[in-house]
């Protein structure tokens, strides 16, 4: 029941991945929703309000998991906020067009006790495969309520928020299902109970749901049950017994006989409220799977989608980022005469030519987001790793590992928290060193700058061959590490493929603002502590000596300036702090940094060439080397990421400009 009093709701979103929980949330949401990290580790947290008759919903939006028995951390999480947090009402998203295989993690949640409303989606693809689901049927025989909905259309919004209250209000009874899961099983299961009756974990969760996991040897719970002494040393003999007793029957783990009388449940079930056409269609996703999924066409068609993206973007922003640049050059010729010479300084050099230049890129970064917001929502994204799996393998990586390195064209942050899904340790731990090599949102600034200044004609090129550069490299020393240094077997990769979708324009938009946000929050933050603290040390010519001092490392590459290395230097911070830093320095509009890069540093493009491609490899960005550290709990393989990016980075950028050298005169 709810607390009257607070006149709150707290409602937990789950289901399985790619059932439109993310359309779902942000429908019922909409802007009211911020990201932040689950306590005690780095794993992105969605929560979201809604006002609803007088009640102040508080939505969280939990990882996708295909089951509660917890493998991987997105199953952990998950499962540790119902059976902890306890929320008033737990929605269970669930993809009408599989419907058999989307009520395994119905069942469980049914064991757990939670006050559970089925959200049927996409119901509009089940009826074009000419599916008949009775949703009513399906209520009555597990004993909750089922809504019918299409999230992506917003349909059945309403009534899932109606719903939602009555249940939480204690209106709408819950008639929790019971089955059986054999006769010998049950009879183990009561066993347990009594004995787990009289432990103190009986109080947070349900006896039943604690038999299930000490027979399905869940090793969280039998964790538990082991700290808890006397009691549970007891319990956890009667589950030795139990499991002894049930092999010697089934010739077989309880676990596995547990999962075959839920699935078994299920396909019993299938038959009272799903009927399907004799013959079903070939439905449009898989006319469009077999040709981007082509053994020979998928990898060349995911290369000219990426391709196309980037285009697309600098084609559609340039502009922008014309107009948008010639005003913060007027701004900074104002502020030029400002007295005091400092001040004048601060705001013209300082503040308008370095953290305005930095700003000047935010449609670029929009448009990057928007593009992947496109890729994800409408299915593409999941293909992008089964077309990718074969190579993976080949250089003894996980399918899975694809999507962490996609998502880190956006941002490394987050992609590296992607790899939790990675059940292999050593498959999660090798995405993660090389997901830093992907080029994330913050470099494309230095490529759209520099390719615009130096290649004119091939800008788009310029910047697809950065991509593709880092692509290349991830794949290469995945392929090595696996090799060498973190030997052993791949894991199997198993990922549901959603149909694909029409993207919603509203989690497109939602999408692409709170990534727009969180770069203007860093533009704010970051990058404006870190240009202002450059702009202090060059206004009182302590940033030059240091400079000097390691430029000659970088001579080979063709940039061995000491503007060059105090940018790459403050680059480390946030590597949009790189082109801030030639602002500044340069204390020139963005529209004419360019020129003054290749005029004042005597550049050629095959030196700018070489400085995009050392901005690419060099040492992450420092949020990106705290989530590596937080990821691995281990300084260790944190600090050989940050050394092996560094050689790679300067071995990369000396071969371009001394082997360019050698066919350009």
């Amino acid at each position: 029941m709810v607390k009257k009093e607070k006149n709150r709701i707290t409602v937990a979103l789950t289901g399985n991945p790619n059932v439109g929980k993310t359309t779902l949330f942000n429908n019922l949401t909409g802007s009211n929703q911020h990201i932040g990290n689950w306590p005690g580790v780095t794993v992105e947290k969605k929560e979201g309000s809604r006002s609803f008759k007088g009640y102040d919903l508080k939505v969280v939006d939990l990882p996708g998991a295909y089951s509660l028995t917890a493998h991987s951390l997105d199953e952990v999480i998950s499962r540790n906020f119902l059976v902890d947090e306890n929320p008033d009402v737990v929605v269970d998203i669930v993809d009408a067009s599989n419907l058999e295989r989307n009520l395994y993690l119905s069942l469980q949640l049914l064991e757990m006790g939670v006050n559970l409303v089925i959200a049927l989606n996409m119901m509009d693809v089940a009826k074009s495969r000419g599916y008949h689901i009775d949703a009513g049927q399906l209520s009555r025989l597990l004993g909750v309520p089922v809504v019918p909905l299409v999230a992506s259309r917003n349909q059945g919004i309403d009534e899932l928020l109606e719903t939602i209250t009555c249940v939480a209000e204690g209106k709408i009874h819950i008639d929790r299902l019971k089955f059986s899961y054999g006769h010998e099983m049950d009879e183990e299961i009561a066993k347990l109970e009594s004995a787990i009756t009289a432990g103190a974990l009986s109080q947070k969760y349900t006896s039943e749901w604690l038999a299930l996991k000490l027979l399905e040897e869940d090793e969280e719970i039998v964790k538990k049950f082991e700290e808890l002494k006397p009691d549970g040393e007891k319990v956890l003999v009667v589950k030795n017994n139990s499991l002894a007793q049930l092999a010697r029957i089934h010739r077989n783990a309880a676990g596995i006989v547990i999962a075959d009388a839920r699935y078994g449940f299920i396909s019993g079930l299938m038959k009272d409220v799903l009927k399907k056409p004799a013959a079903e269609k070939v439905s449009i996703s898989d006319r469009i799977d077999r040709i981007v999924l082509n053994n020979w066409l998928g990898i060349p068609i995911f290369a000219a989608i990426l391709f196309g993206l980037f285009q697309l973007i600098f084609n559609l922003s340039l502009p922008l980022l014309n107009w948008i640049n010639g005003g913060f050059g007027r701004l900074s010729e104002s502020a030029a005469g400002i007295a005091p010479d400092w001040l004048g300084s601060l705001i013209a050099d300082g503040f308008i030519g370095g953290v305005g230049t930095v700003i000047s890129f935010v449609p670029i970064i929009s448009l990057l987001y928007l593009g992947l917001a496109i890729l994800e929502y409408s299915g593409y994204l999941t293909r992008a790793a089964f077309v990718m799996d074969r190579l993976m393998h080949r250089i003894g990586l996980h399918g899975r590992s694809v999507v962490p390195l996609v998502l880190g064209l956006g941002c490394s942050v987050p992609a590296i928290m992607a790899a939790r899904t990675i059940e292999n340790p050593k498959d999660r731990l090798v995405t993660i060193m090389v997901t830093p090599l992907i080029s994330c949102g913050a470099r494309l600034p230095i490529y759209v700058l520099l390719a615009g200044a130096f290649f004119t004609a091939y800008q788009g090129l310029v910047i697809f061959s950065m991509y593709f550069l880092g692509i290349f490299l991830a794949i290469l020393f995945a392929w090595l590490f696996r090799k060498k240094l973190i030997r052993g077997e791949s894991g199997h990769f198993v990922m549901e493929l959603p149909a694909y979708h029409m993207p919603t324009i509203r989690s497109v938009l939602i999408y692409t603002w709170l990534h727009t946000k969180a770069f203007l929050r860093r533009a704010g933050t970051i990058i404006f502590i870190a240009v202002m603290l450059f702009w202090l040390l060059d206004y009182s010519g302590v940033i030059e000596p240091i400079g000097r001092a390691i430029a000659p490392i970088f001579s080979p590459a063709g940039f061995g300036q000491w503007q060059a290395a105090s940018a790459l230097i403050f680059g480390v911070l946030a590597k949009e702090v790189v082109i801030g830093a030639f602002g500044t320095m340069f204390a020139v509009g963005d529209g004419a940094l360019g020129e003054a890069i290749s005029t004042q540093l005597g550049w050629t493009p095959l030196a700018a060439l070489a400085f995009m491609a050392m901005c690419l490899i060099y040492i992450p960005c420092v949020a990106t080397i705290t989530t590596i550290k937080r990821e691995t709990n281990s300084w260790k393989w944190t600090g050989f990421v940050i050394g092996y990016t560094l050689l790679l980075a300067w071995a990369v950028a000396v071969l371009i400009y001394q082997i360019g050298s050698l066919f350009i005169a």
